[in-house]
């Protein structure tokens, strides 16, 4: 089915309309660096955790919508190592909102057939987050859907440097040799090696008009095509998802060759 999305006020959710076809080609992982909560909040004269609390709610609305259509994984920056740098009463509020978000939103998950996944050093996490992700996985560890995975206490540079540290071992304790290091090797050392065929980012989004990376996925989104939207993350709705993914489907994906 092809048509036009526009939001509430009948204009282009973004600069040029964009047609969005569900029966083409569907990104199988798609990741989202979720920025401009804060601003929102701003915006509206409300402190920044109003702009976090309703970010949580437009996480819902993608995730369901994504599993619709017919993505694979959805990978979400929740929460990166540099964060912490943030004021502690925003730090704390970000700490709970998983506890608040899967409380609530479990068995939507169950009913969506969603699986919840986690990446980054969550061993780092408060006690009573850490508690909330790890029961949100084993509820829907029997799902079949798509992978809801959160990228939480996440940054990429140090997760390669943890992948380089394990396979150091492995030369030093004589399990690998070194010629035998290749691609593959790495990749079954990261953090989403549990993502099988699916690692890499096909899909990386980031609201808010900024246009960096900010060490998100930096080895799965070598090939990645890559999509910026200045559409604050808590307005990023439904119709904002499929304006995005009908600009995928005018990318030609040549992986370096013709």
């Amino acid at each position: 089915m092809k048509h036009f999305f526009r939001n509430k006020k009948n204009k282009p959710t973004d600069t040029t309309e964009i047609l969005f076809n569900e029966a083409e080609k569907i990104p199988h992982h798609i990741a989202i660096i979720m920025d401009g909560n804060g601003r929102w909040a701003q915006k509206k004269f409300l402190p920044r955790i109003a702009g976090h609390k309703e970010g949580m709610n437009t996480v819902k609305k993608i995730t369901k919508r994504a599993s619709q259509i017919g993505v694979k994984v959805l990978t979400l920056y929740a929460f990166s190592t540099e964060n912490w740098k943030r004021p502690d009463t925003e730090v704390s509020f970000l700490m709970q909102l998983p506890v608040d978000f899967f409380d609530t939103f479990v068995p939507d998950l169950i009913k969506e057939n969603v699986k919840v996944q986690v990446i980054g050093f969550t061993d780092q996490l408060p006690l009573h987050t850490k508690k909330a992700v790890e029961q949100a996985i084993e509820d829907t560890k029997n799902n079949t859907g798509m992978i809801l995975n959160f990228a939480l206490n996440y940054g990429s540079r140090s997760e390669m440097l943890e992948a380089t540290k394990q396979i150091a071992e492995q030369v030093k304790a004589g399990e690998l040799a070194v010629e035998d290091i290749n691609e593959v090797v790495f990749e079954q050392q990261l953090m989403t090696t549990t993502l099988g065929e699916y690692q890499d980012v096909d899909y990386m989004i980031r609201t808010s008009g900024e246009e960096r990376i900010s060490n998100f996925l930096l080895w799965q989104n070598a090939y990645s095509e890559f999509y910026f939207t200045k559409i604050l993350w808590p307005d990023f709705d439904e119709a904002a998802l499929e304006q995005a993914i009908g600009v995928y489907q005018t990318r030609h994906r040549r992986f370096g060759g013709i």
